[in-house]
């Protein structure tokens, strides 16, 4: 005998057929950051990353990349665009909004950092248990350093301390700023992409770019001399990035959805996006600049220690900001390079 209609049964399928279509509905997330579309943090880092999630959730999360801020404002601007739901997911340097990731800066110290695979996962470990109240609002799913600053100039080339008296040189941030002002020079601070303007107009003489950042703005074609540290020495300076999710758009996710985020974040992922985005570049891009004829230069063992003691003011202006904020600027600093150390073994 056929079962009598039971409406409230018709409504418990209604609703499981409408819980299953909306668990299989794709979710498109708007992806914003500052470089080229060609440059290596979207070819190496971003698009690898979302090609990854799209994968592992059965092509129920895809990214919408939006390269060179389509989405309008400025690089500072993007964690607060992350906060306030303009987009779903960041890349972005933080510290280009100056004064407001006071701890997680110790990082741009001057010679904090080795390899970026190391010293990515110390920053990740680090911000966890030190800084995260500097990220209020963003959903942190990994962060990463680059493979170290070096400085690239046009037509000066400079060896020594005294080299570098006048030169204006290109800061990223703010603590890159003052350590070339400890060091005798001039910074300009500047995002990446406003250097080969400025290089090209003589607005500066040189910049402070990592190996990585040179595709991405040409700049081996501009600056034809480098200056580095002597290899295997702590890296001149640096500066920490931060890939972060809206939280409202994360807690909307189904768990399973949620679970493929998760499993694409945290310490492994920050390993990976030093290792593959920065450390594993540096050899064809020095390789590259080398074939194009350019100057490749490194500082001696006895000037590398002069840059290191000229530099000693940087570390105590951090420590003076950091005390501001009510934090023991030299414990951070001295947690930070051990967990350098420990990550580099």
């Amino acid at each position: 005998m056929m079962k009598a209609f039971s409406p409230y049964r018709a409504i418990v399928l209604a609703a499981a057929m409408v819980a299953g279509s909306a668990s299989a509905q794709q979710v498109v997330l708007k992806v914003h950051h500052f470089l080229p579309a060609t440059s290596s943090a979207q070819v190496r880092l971003i698009q690898p990353w979302c090609d990854k999630i799209a994968k592992e959730s059965g092509d129920r999360l895809k990214c919408q990349i939006y390269p060179s801020m389509q989405l309008g404002g400025t690089p500072p601007q993007l964690l607060d665009q992350v906060r306030d739901g303009v987009a779903d997911i960041v890349w972005t340097v933080p510290t280009y909004a100056a004064g407001r990731y006071t701890k997680a800066e110790v990082f741009e110290l001057p010679w904090m950092t080795t390899t970026a695979k190391a010293s990515s996962q110390a920053l990740w470990t680090y911000t966890q248990k030190n800084a995260m109240d500097e990220f209020k609002g963003v959903h942190l799913l990994w962060m990463h350093v680059h493979d170290g600053a070096l400085y690239f100039f046009v037509s000066k080339q400079p060896k020594t301390l005294e080299d570098l008296k006048g030169l204006k040189i290109r800061a990223a941030t703010r603590t890159n700023a003052h350590l070339i002002t400890a060091l005798g020079a001039t910074p300009v601070q500047m995002p990446l992409p406003g250097v080969p303007d400025a290089l090209s107009k003589g607005i500066v003489d040189g910049a402070s770019v990592p190996w990585e950042g040179t595709p991405a703005i040409k700049l081996t074609e501009i600056a034809r001399y480098s200056l580095d540290v002597p290899p295997g020495e702590p890296r001149i300076s640096n500066t920490i990035f931060a890939f972060g999710m809206n939280p409202a758009k994360y807690n909307s996710l189904p768990p399973d959805l949620k679970k493929v985020i998760d499993d694409n974040s945290g310490l492994a992922t920050s390993a990976w996006a030093g290792e593959v985005g920065f450390d594993a570049i540096v050899a064809p891009f020095k390789k590259a600049a080398t074939e194009r004829g350019n100057t490749l230069a490194y500082l001696s063992e006895a000037e590398f220690q002069r840059w290191v003691k000229a530099s000693d003011p940087v570390d105590d202006q951090w420590f003076k900001e950091a005390a501001a904020k009510g934090a023991d600027g030299p414990k951070l600093k001295a947690e930070a390079k051990a967990l350098v150390q420990q990550y580099s073994k």
